[in-house]
């Protein structure tokens, strides 16, 4: 029963106190303000024993709770947390099942920490505003179906600085790559992916920013030096949009797990040889692939879902682009080609390799590098001219192979494959 509703319910509840200690007939007492004689007889004690102090509301919550962490468990959760400050509770209870079987909660687990002051607030994100960008349509289901690369970013550490290039599997977020470059030009990072795709073979796409060397924002569609090569190896291009990180979100959620844990940890104080720093970062990539379980990978580590890519590279393979159907023209050193007695600028990025040439008209030929449509000459006027975003190539269009390895998703629908040959002049990688 309740109290009525005429006045403050702490009012009825003074006053029905001081009229129950003379109140003949204590039932009637209760049946007027409303509430069981249960209720009154709890009111009429609390008021003699506590005086009008005790009238007032307490707390619902037990005393005890039998289901308690025991004082044990919250040290084992706490050292957990405190070896791997940036892990979540589900994360933490993956630890806890690994070493002592049965684990508390997520929930349990996440009050321990928040009360022991473990847990930093997400910070909320603006939107940013769309643009334009070169993509590749790729549904990732297995290991290689995605690379993405990225800079970390450069922070002192003693009298130099750390420039870490990272490469990561979005299939099983497995870090294949974690390497200081003293230099973050075209050459240094095009060695790195060739020892990398010595060791782990190509992926089917690779995702980058538009930064330089991934992409150049003077050049034909964007493409460097570097991003031509790929293309040339039949890997597609997926590129996020200009001063969208979000668009390689996961990406970098790993930069950020470096920062906190590693980058956090240097100093200017120290001074470090870069072998030592890139010992720091291999014990790192070690503990992030083979000890670090990943909700999404239903708690398992990256190096248990990643595996080799079947499609194998060589470095002493080199690779002439062949274009069935097709007439082929090199790109000079100062990035044009010759047609028909004329000069056409197309890029400095694809100086040395050959393009494909295709007349769908009297009057405009359409032009391919590898698997990628760039755009057309248009005869009358003698002029190169790119292809838009919004713009698809001639209707007549064939699937894209390739010679040495299974070509994957093309940028756009093209007729071109390429062909492993021996003993072939490598192209210059520098893009002016």
């Amino acid at each position: 029963m309740a109290w009525q509703q005429t006045e403050p319910i702490m009012n009825q509840k003074i006053q029905f106190a001081f009229r129950a200690k003379s109140s003949a007939n204590f039932s009637e007492l209760c049946r007027e303000y409303g509430i069981s004689t249960k209720t009154g007889y709890k009111w009429k004690a609390r008021f003699e024993a506590k005086g009008p102090e005790g009238l007032k509301e307490e707390s619902r919550r037990p005393k005890s709770s039998p289901e308690a962490l025991s004082e044990e468990v919250v040290c084992r959760l706490v050292r957990i947390k405190e070896s791997h400050r940036h892990w979540g509770a589900r994360k933490v209870q993956a630890i806890y099942q690994r070493s002592w079987g049965a684990a508390p909660s997520e929930s349990s687990i996440k009050r321990v920490l928040e009360r022991c002051g473990m847990v930093e607030k997400r910070r909320k994100q603006r939107a940013a505003t769309p643009s334009g960008r070169l993509t590749t349509d790729v549904k990732v289901s297995a290991p290689n179906d995605l690379w993405s690369v990225d800079f970390k970013g450069w922070w002192r550490e003693g009298s130099g600085r750390s420039n870490p290039l990272t490469v990561r599997d979005a299939h099983s977020r497995y870090i294949l790559e974690l390497r200081h470059l003293d230099k973050g030009d075209t050459a240094s990072v095009r060695a790195c992916f060739e020892k990398l795709f010595e060791r782990h073979g190509l992926p089917k796409v690779i995702r980058s920013d538009n930064g330089p060397p991934f992409a150049s924002s003077q050049a034909l569609l964007g493409l460097s030096a570097l991003s031509a090569w790929w293309i040339t190896l039949g890997i597609g291009l997926d590129r996020s949009r200009p001063g969208c990180p979000q668009d390689n979100g996961a990406h970098e959620r790993m930069h950020l797990d470096l920062k906190r844990e590693v980058q956090a940890l240097a100093t200017e104080r120290v001074e470090r040889s870069a072998a030592e720093r890139q010992a720091h970062f291999e014990t790192w990539r070690h503990e992030f692939n083979h000890e670090r379980p990943h909700e999404s990978l239903g708690m398992k580590c990256p190096a248990q879902v990643y595996e080799n890519s079947p499609r194998s590279y060589k470095f002493d393979e080199q690779i002439i682009l062949g274009y069935e159907g097709m007439e082929a023209r090199k790109v000079q050193r100062m990035g044009y080609i010759k047609y028909d007695k004329e000069r056409y600028q197309l890029s400095t990025s694809l100086r040395g390799w050959d393009v494909g040439l295709k007349a769908v008209s009297q009057e405009r030929v359409e032009v391919y590098f590898g698997s990628l449509c760039i755009g057309h000459l248009d005869l009358p006027s003698r002029a190169f001219k790119a292809v838009l975003e919004t713009e698809k190539p001639g209707e007549e269009e064939m699937k894209a192979t390739t010679g040495r390895v299974g070509a994957g998703e093309p940028l756009r629908s093209a007729p071109p494959h390429s062909e492993a040959r021996q003993h072939q002049q490598d192209p210059n990688p520098k893009a002016a």
